[in-house]
Parts: structure tokens; C-alpha cells; sequence
């Protein structure tokens, strides 16, 4: 059952194209890893199953050519981080003002 659902999750997410094996390529094997879904008291509450690729199997300059991690660098992190905090200080500056002013048009808070 947990199988059929992950296929049928493939099948409504569009994700696979059966496409011709092209000529001196391996077939990547495919392998089901199981695992029980538990509630907190520790009762099996549901069984989950995922169709993973065997991707260890494959050999560098035969299988792929190049590999890519996406992985953010320390430097983007910061950047991100520091550009966040400048608009989240400009947008707070600006609640409170839109606040002070709702209550000078109102007259007061209750």
C-alpha cells in the first residue's frame, strides 16, 4: 500500500518520463527504503515507503561528468542575513508609525 502510494505520488506529480535507454549507458538500479511513521507514544500510526536511486552505484567519467551541491556559500548566508535585518528594521519603523497614526485618527485605543 505505502509502495502504490509513492508511485501514484510520482505519477500525480509529474516527475518520471519513461524515455529509450540511450546505447552505452547503465541502467541506474532503483531500491525501496521502508520506514514506520509513529505517534508520541510510539504506536505504529502509519508505514512510509520511498523509491530511491542507487546513485553509489555510479562511476565518475562513466555514469556523469560532474557533480553540483547545492550548498549556499557562508558568504551568500551573511549577505542574506544582514540584507534581512536592515528590511526588518525598516519595515518595523514602519508599523509603528502606521500604529501612531491610526490611533491619532481614532483618538484612542478602546
Amino acid at each position: 500500500m505505502a509502495m502504490q502510494e509513492e508511485l501514484n505520488q510520482f505519477e500525480r506529480n509529474e516527475v518520471w518520463d519513461l524515455v529509450p535507454l540511450p546505447k552505452d549507458y547503465p541502467i541506474i538500479g532503483t531500491k525501496w527504503v521502508f520506514r514506520n511513521k509513529l505517534d508520541e507514544s510510539g504506536i505504529i500510526i502509519r508505514n512510509k515507503a520511498r523509491l530511491v536511486a542507487k546513485g553509489y552505484n555510479q562511476e565518475e567519467g562513466i555514469d556523469y561528468d560532474e557533480t553540483f551541491a547545492p550548498i549556499a556559500r557562508i558568504e551568500t548566508i551573511r549577505l542574506l542575513l544582514a540584507y534581512s535585518s536592515i528590511e526588518f528594521q525598516a519595515l518595523s519603523n514602519g508599523c509603528e508609525k502606521c500604529f501612531s497614526q491610526w490611533v491619532d485618527t481614532r483618538g484612542s485605543v478602546c
